[in-house]
């Protein structure tokens, strides 16, 4: 029997191309930017109010659970419940009454204190153009307002800071009435002070720093319109300042005050520094 030939063999089909597509990596260009500047346009100066409207109402939730475990509640919280309990087991020896008689004292609890933190959302719904100066409306002429900083992810509006630019009381004083008007503004701001009424970054984004560009940008600012050596700070009456409960309550607000001051004056210091160099 003759040996198979190599060209007796039946020729294989011919294998189809296949194209490799490279992969596509995700670098950090396809992220969304972070950026401040100052707001112009209209529909941007309504979504910070409403960021900052939305920080106020907030601070509702904050209240609410501060007051749950406080340690002046606890107390009465907890003879409530042993009054429930010698009432309804004690007494009746009756299971179902405990119960329900608990979760009645329970509920009784929560919607009290739900009760007298509802100022916070009234506070959120007023806040009104107004707030931004005494003849602030949306119509007004930005010379006519506070600055509104605001700090973008890509095309989101995620922080905002109200930002008061103010004279010093002497060149209030020695412009006058009627030669203020001749005066520009910028001349008038010299030697005067940035004065921060708001500052909110959107409730995802806290803890994560990006509130700081914010206050960077208002120091910017500040001491380029006012002087290099303007001050700038918190107004005693901002908008968070607002305190529906009485002040042994308000601890937690209290404390965050002291962080978004050391928050600033870490900002200051790093400009500073930057200074020196």
């Amino acid at each position: 029997m003759d040996p198979i030939s190599s060209s007796s063999l039946p020729s294989p089909p011919p294998s189809p191309l296949v194209t490799v597509e490279p992969l596509a990596y995700s670098t950090a260009d396809d992220l969304p930017s972070l950026s401040t500047h100052i707001l112009e346009s209209q529909s941007d100066k309504e979504n910070a109010m409403r960021l900052i409207a939305d920080s106020i109402a907030q601070q509702r939730q904050t209240a609410a659970y501060h007051l749950i475990f406080h340690p002046f509640l606890l107390p009465p919280l907890a003879a409530a419940l042993l009054g429930a309990y010698r009432y309804a087991w004690a007494y009746r020896q009756d299971l179902g009454t405990l119960l329900l008689t608990s979760c009645g004292v329970i509920m009784a609890y929560l919607l009290g204190i739900r009760y007298v933190t509802a100022g916070y959302i009234q506070a959120a719904e007023d806040l009104r153009w107004s707030w931004l100066s005494p003849s602030a409306s949306p119509t007004s002429a930005p010379s006519e307002q506070d600055m509104i900083i605001g700090l973008k992810f890509g095309q989101q509006l995620i922080g905002a800071l109200v930002l008061r630019l103010e004279p010093s009381s002497s060149t209030a004083h020695a412009s006058g009435g009627g030669n203020s008007r001749r005066r520009s503004r910028t001349s008038l701001l010299r030697g005067g002070r940035g004065v921060i009424r708001a500052w909110t970054v959107k409730l995802k984004y806290r803890g994560e720093g990006v509130g700081r560009d914010l206050l960077h940008e208002a120091v910017c600012v500040t001491r380029e319109r006012c002087g290099r050596d303007a001050e700038i700070g918190f107004a005693a009456e901002h908008a968070n300042s607002g305190m529906v409960l009485p002040e042994l309550f308000n601890t937690p607000f209290r404390r965050g005050e002291r962080r978004a001051a050391k928050s600033l004056e870490k900002v200051l210091e790093s400009a500073r520094k930057r200074r020196r160099l």
